[in-house]
């Protein structure tokens, strides 16, 4: 298992539009074969739409099926993984909007639990408010398999650590 890290930083009123962050579902046949055709359609439209996004999706597992070029780091190891979010976090503090949100002991603790999440497999999402109207979404996502939904394909090949090892 690795885990891939994605970031996305936007307006806040592009974040709130759930139709571009919801993965869609796929058509059911109707009576009329052109009304199938026609949804069928509208589906493959909006699926491109959807995995052609940069914004967060509603469910975090499905960043594995937006395109690889949003994949900030990969990490076999869930504290270097854990480590990456850390310096986003302290990237962005000091545009958090509240004084809440840049506790760095509260951010620690998210870090922490972070690292004992991604170490089980399992995913990272957060979200805060930075200064209006900006939204920073960070994510962390266990790949091959994602624990949340197996049957993902991870979008970015990545071969067992042997295979890795650098040329002499």
């Amino acid at each position: 298992m690795h885990h891939h890290g994605y970031l996305w930083v936007g307006d806040k009123a592009v974040f709130d539009n759930d139709g571009l962050r919801r993965m869609p579902v796929a058509p059911w046949a109707a009576d009329d074969p052109e009304e199938t055709v026609q949804r069928q359609a509208a589906y493959r439209a909006w699926t491109e739409t959807f995995t052609g996004s940069e914004v967060p999706p509603l469910v975090t597992a499905h960043w594995l099926l937006k395109s690889p070029s949003l994949v900030r780091g990969t990490w076999d190891d869930p504290a270097e993984a854990a480590a990456w979010l850390d310096g986003v976090l302290r990237e962005h503090r000091p545009r958090f909007a509240t004084a809440h949100d840049r506790d760095p002991r509260r951010l620690a603790r998210q870090v922490a639990r972070a690292a004992e999440t991604l170490a089980h497999g399992g995913d990272v999402s957060l979200g805060y408010y930075l200064t209006r109207p900006m939204f920073l979404s960070v994510a962390v996502v266990s790949c091959s398999p994602n624990r949340a939904d197996p049957g993902l394909a991870c979008p970015i090949p990545h071969p067992p650590r042997s295979d890795r090892t650098p040329p002499p």
